[in-house]
Order: C-alpha cells, then structure tokens, then sequence
C-alpha cells in the first residue's frame, strides 16, 4: 500500500441527466429523468432535483412516473454522452499514463504514475484543478475521491457528491470505514450483504471483529479473505490502464411481446448487424457469438456456437446467430432478444464462414438477375408501393428546422410532434408544434455543451 492519497476516483455527478440538463435551458434545476421510456423502461440516470421525489438508477421508469409525474422523461443520447465522456478521459490521461475508465462517467487515476501528486497537498491541488476543468471543457460536474487505494478513492468521490472532492488522509482509513455498512465495500452485494446480515454482520468494523477464519467459513476462502483485507483497509489493487473487455453485445427489450417468427429472425439480423458495427468500432474480433432470448415468462435462454477463428463480419454473425436462434422456441412470445461476440482479439482471421456467404450472396444475386422477367411480363398488374413508415422522434433528441434552427423533441404522438427550440448556450425557447411528416423538420447531432471559447454551458 503506498502512503500518499495518490490514487484518484472521479464520478461524474448524475451523468446523463446533467447532460442533458446543461443541452436544454429549459430544464435546468429541474427533475429530468433519463431511461426507457416504454411500459417496460427502467431509470438510466436521475437529475438530483428527481431524486428529491425518490426515483433512482434501475426503478421502472412506470415507478418513476408515479413518484415524479411532472419530471421531463428522455431517451438517451448516447453520442452526446460518449463525446463528453472523451473530453473528460482526455482530461484524466493528461494526468496520468495510468487511467482505468469503468464506464463513461467514472475512472480510476493513478497520479503517483504520471508524477502529477506525491503527497497530500499536491494530491487535493490536482483534485480541485481537474474539477474545475472538468466545468470549464464540459460545463458538468464531476466529485473526486483521494485515498492511497482505490478501493478508498471510491468512498470517498461517494461522500463528496455532488460536486465536491473529499481527501482521505493516510492513518485514518479504519476510522473511516469502521461504522459503514457491509455493502460499501468492493464485492459486497444483495446476496452477500443478506448473508452477513443473517449471521448478525452489518457494519465494516463487524466484519473486522468476526475475524478471517469466521469470514472464509461463511464466504469461502477467496471471497472470505479478500473481505477481510478490504475491513482492514487493505486494498493492493493497481488502477490498470487497459481493461481487457471479454465481449461485444447489443440487445433490445420490446414494449410488446413479439410473436411472428418472421419478426424475431429480422430482429435477430438486426441486432447481430448492430454488435459488429461495435466490433469493428473498437477495431477488435471475436470467436464466438452468443445469442440471448428471454421469453414471455422471463425465462433467459443463451446460446452459443464457436468459429474456426476471430472474425468481425456481419454476414458471419448474421449466419451464425440466425443457427442459433433455430434452436430456440419462440411460440410463447419473446421479452428480449440480444446478440454478443466474445473471446476478443486484435485481429481479424479470413474465415471460411465468411467467404461461404460471399459465394451464396453472389450465387443468389446472379439468381435474381437471371429470373428478372423480361419485356413480356412487362403487362403484369403493379403491386400498390407500401406506405411510408411514420418518422419516430425520440423524447430528449435533437432536431433541427429548416425556419427555427435547433431543438429538441419535447414529445410526440397523434401525428404530430413538439419541440422546443433552444440550445446550450441560449436562453429559454420556445415551444412548436408540428406534423410528424414534416419536411422541414428533421434529427439532428447533438450541439457542443460548451462555446469552443470555453463559456460554460449552463447556468
């Protein structure tokens, strides 16, 4: 364990939300909440102004209507997010060589590594610098932990929401944790919290007491000693610069249940297209693809097939997910359908799965062209073209018009859609409300937080 609180945990505060609340005038200082918005959606992210109502991370977002019925509820923008998120971790690497990313709005920074801190003092003075970077690049907020593990800088950036920074000085680490309670320590989830709990183990300095052969003879020897250590403050964990991700996966929950197989296998082509776009994304392959169903009665089924080498083609997927998926009964109706690729590499194998599909999608085109009817079959009645799908105009996404400029979609339904149009560095707009056919209407990318001068984007 090394004795300055050299180790760094930011969290940024309410990630989505404060996003999209520094986007929209309109919302800021008010409840916004962020998820799925149909029957079955659950809760992303919520501003702190909805958290006053009781709605939290994972509540069905159906819960969260009822505790907080006049929040602004929104679709996520994820390119907003992950554009922001880059600003942040670019932030972070100039602190440091070692920087653990855990997700978009949270990381570990080892500053010793980057010879940023070294003791106390310059540990707080490059903690309340990146703060303040942090809201001059992105006009967000993020809370800083600072401990000698990171075990403790998570603690810590916990106590500091929103918005603060709290250092834990070397020596006090025991203190600290000794009245917490069980599950704020790494590890400790429902499961294992309900099993302290029966053996009358609620707090940190409980499990310090039972001792470690009590902890191995509840929990087992790996996860007993390892919750030992952690009650003792010992946490030897190195932030690490690159985690290895084992998969790729994409998946989607239906509003309704879908019944038409027809539908499922399109569903199913869809969502295999999807993840390897994220495959090729992160420039990485993948030996074996797995799909996910779970059906009507919440049963999860997973399926799995292994190829011959990595591969990152989506008519390989496509295929492969498709073999999968005959061996699944559907019949009853299907809740989620997702599609995966794990057992990552760095490079893509030339596979014969590949050059197999090739040669029928070739074989199936020339098929076609061969059986285009000629100049006689020219007298054939024309089949009537198919209606225009109705556009879908997500709740929170940014739109732009051909007269009013930017925007974004307050609401939508009955043929017509709302907007509001303001932006991140405008006043409060106004609100318009136009046909979901619209010409002059149409998405848009999401518009920096912040005037590339640096002015903050929100108030």
């Amino acid at each position: 364990m090394r004795s300055a609180p050299t180790i760094l945990h930011l969290d940024m505060d309410a990630f989505y939300a404060s996003a999209e609340q520094a986007a929209k005038p309109s919302l800021r200082g008010k409840a916004v909440v962020v998820g799925g918005l149909g029957p079955r959606g659950v809760v992303a992210t919520a501003s702190y102004e909805a958290r006053r109502f009781g709605v939290h991370s994972a509540m069905p977002t159906a819960q969260a209507r009822r505790l907080a019925p006049h929040a602004a509820y929104l679709t996520p923008r994820f390119t907003l997010y992950r554009d922001v998120s880059n600003q942040v971790m670019g932030l972070l690497r100039a602190l440091s060589p070692l920087v653990e990313p855990l997700s978009l709005d949270e990381a570990f920074v080892d500053l010793e590594a980057g010879g940023a801190a070294f003791d106390s003092a310059s540990a707080r003075e490059v903690g309340e610098r990146l703060r303040a970077d942090i809201s001059r690049v992105t006009g967000l907020s993020g809370s800083v932990g600072l401990a000698v593990s990171k075990m403790l800088a998570k603690i810590g950036s916990e106590r500091a929401k929103p918005d603060g920074l709290v250092l834990i000085e070397p020596g006090t680490e025991r203190e600290l944790l000794a009245p917490l309670p069980v599950r704020v320590l790494p590890g400790v989830g429902p499961a294992t919290g309900d099993h302290l709990r029966r053996a009358g183990i609620t707090t940190v300095d409980e499990i310090a007491e039972a001792g470690q052969d009590e902890l191995v003879r509840l929990l087992g020897r790996a996860h007993g000693t390892g919750l030992y250590a952690m009650a003792l403050a010992l946490d030897e964990r190195p932030v690490v610069s690159e985690r290895e991700g084992k998969s790729v996966s994409v998946e989607d929950t239906y509003d309704l249940d879908i019944h038409d197989r027809v539908r499922v296998r399109g569903e199913v082509a869809r969502l295999a297209e999807r993840c390897t776009r994220r495959l090729r994304e992160a420039g990485r392959s993948g030996r074996t693809v797995v799909l996910k169903v779970r059906r009507y009665d919440f049963s999860t089924l997973t399926r799995s097939e292994t190829l011959r080498g990595p591969t990152d083609d989506p008519a390989v997927v496509r295929e492969a997910a498709a073999r999968l998926l005959e061996g699944v009964d559907t019949t009853g109706g299907v809740r989620l359908l997702g599609v995966g690729v794990s057992g990552l590499a760095d490079y893509t194998q030339e596979d014969l799965f590949a050059q197999a599909a090739g040669e029928r999608a070739a074989a199936e085109a020339e098929a076609d062209e061969q059986a285009t009817p000629g100049p006689a079959a020219e007298a054939v009645e024309p089949v009537a073209p198919a209606a225009p799908e109705e556009r879908r105009w997500p709740a929170g996404h940014d739109v732009v018009h051909v007269v009013h400029g930017p925007g974004w979609v307050q609401g939508s339904g009955v043929g017509r859609v709302t907007v509001r149009f303001e932006t991140p560095t405008s006043a409060p707009g106004r609100v318009r409300t136009f046909r979901t056919d619209d010409p002059e209407l149409s998405l848009s990318a999401p518009l920096p937080l912040v005037e590339e001068d640096g002015g903050a984007g929100r108030g």
